[in-house]
């Protein structure tokens, strides 16, 4: 994704936390979110995402630290003094007005503009989400999808600095969410507002983002560009929830031509690229990534030589459309998923014995104290 994040922040946490009788949602998080700039928060339930957003956008107040938008700390301001838009995952459209009263709303509260300008800032706002026509229905009349897009409309009327966005598209079906997508990508390239974005789904993450911030326990884990979290996480817990990819304990051994010796418990060892930190002799995780591996039958593993491959057992086989999860049961015990095409030369099936062969670009060495 193109990186349009100017220096300039438009959001900067300092040192925040936050505490719900006697529960520590937020430890101490600071975060620089940059002008121009589409972050996502990331992380399992209850990891403080949620909350996060709603301190920068005035729901929440911060047990300590403070809240800075465009330089100015506003920790004690109300939302409405914050220059900012939101987007719920429920929409909250007013079901008794039209479409152009429901984005006339913040333009009414929060500006001064005559009401010819506000018309032609409402036309331009529906304009930009694709909805210029349906200004005097309402949101019963409207699909999930354009009720979404109408939400955005209202947000995006008064051009705020920063515009928040909680989970906005989870209501959605598979299809509309993945035209949302595209959509407010779009949007932000257009707009060129600071967007922080908050979903449980990886997939928004890493398809939209020019940054992704994962937390855990009500810290910040990792913050990085997609690739950069997806393919060199720092810790345990970062490779295991981004990806859902393999972690394998081991030994690292010697390094050759930019690799390492890895050797698994059970006794294989495979390539693997492993940052500089980690020594020879040191106990490891070795993460691998479901497409990160091919499978093959024992006669095959025989023929092509495969040096590197893991002796399995096939214990599942889920199609999924243009690939199918194989789920191997290594020697020792450990176990794997493996992503093959659904219409590869070779099939494989339950209780087949196999080989899996390990590709060093779908390798990352964690070291054992890296997270839980």
């Amino acid at each position: 994704m193109e990186n349009r994040a100017q220096h300039n922040p438009s959001v900067t946490v300092r040192n925040v936390s936050k505490t719900f009788d006697r529960v520590h949602a937020l430890r101490n998080v600071s975060l620089e979110v940059k002008k121009g700039e589409f972050i996502s928060f990331v992380g399992p339930s209850g990891c403080g995402k949620t909350t996060l957003l709603r301190l920068i956008a005035g729901l929440e107040k911060p047990t300590s630290g403070t809240i800075e938008i465009s330089g100015e700390d506003v920790s004690n301001r109300a939302p409405y003094e914050r220059n900012i838009g939101l987007v719920f995952q429920n929409y909250a459209l007013f079901p008794h007005k039209t479409v152009a009263a429901n984005v006339n709303f913040g333009l009414r509260h929060r500006t001064r503009l005559a009401a010819t300008e506000r018309e032609q800032a409402i036309d331009e706002a529906l304009e930009l989400v694709r909805l210029r026509d349906y200004g005097q229905r309402r949101p019963s009349e409207l699909s999930g999808g354009q009720q979404q897009r109408i939400a955005l409309a209202r947000a995006i009327v008064t051009r705020p600095e920063v515009l928040l966005l909680d989970e906005p598209l989870s209501n959605l079906d598979a299809k509309l969410r993945d035209e949302m997508r595209v959509e407010l990508t779009e949007l932000h390239r257009a707009l060129g507002l600071t967007f922080v974005y908050v979903t449980h789904d990886q997939a928004e993450a890493l398809s939209m983002s020019d940054r992704v911030v994962v937390l855990r326990n009500g810290q910040v884990d990792q913050v990085g560009s997609p690739q950069e979290i997806f393919e060199r996480p720092d810790s345990i817990h970062v490779a295991a929830f981004i990806g859902q990819g393999n972690l394998l304990s081991g030994t690292a051994g010697m390094r050759r031509e930019g690799l390492l010796d890895f050797r698994l418990e059970q006794g294989s060892i495979v390539q693997a690229y492993a940052p500089p930190t980690i020594q020879s002799g040191a106990r490891a995780w070795l993460l691998i990534r479901r497409n990160g591996a091919t499978v093959h039958s024992a006669a095959e593993n025989i023929a092509r030589d495969l040096k590197t491959a893991i002796a399995g057992k096939v214990r599942a086989v889920l199609y999924q459309g243009l690939h199918v999860e194989v789920h191997v049961e290594l020697r020792g015990g450990a176990r794997m998923r493996v992503e093959k095409p659904a219409h590869g030369s070779e099939r494989v099936a339950l209780g087949d014995d196999i080989f899996v062969n390990v590709l060093p670009a779908g390798t990352w060495v964690l070291a054992d104290d890296q997270g839980e």
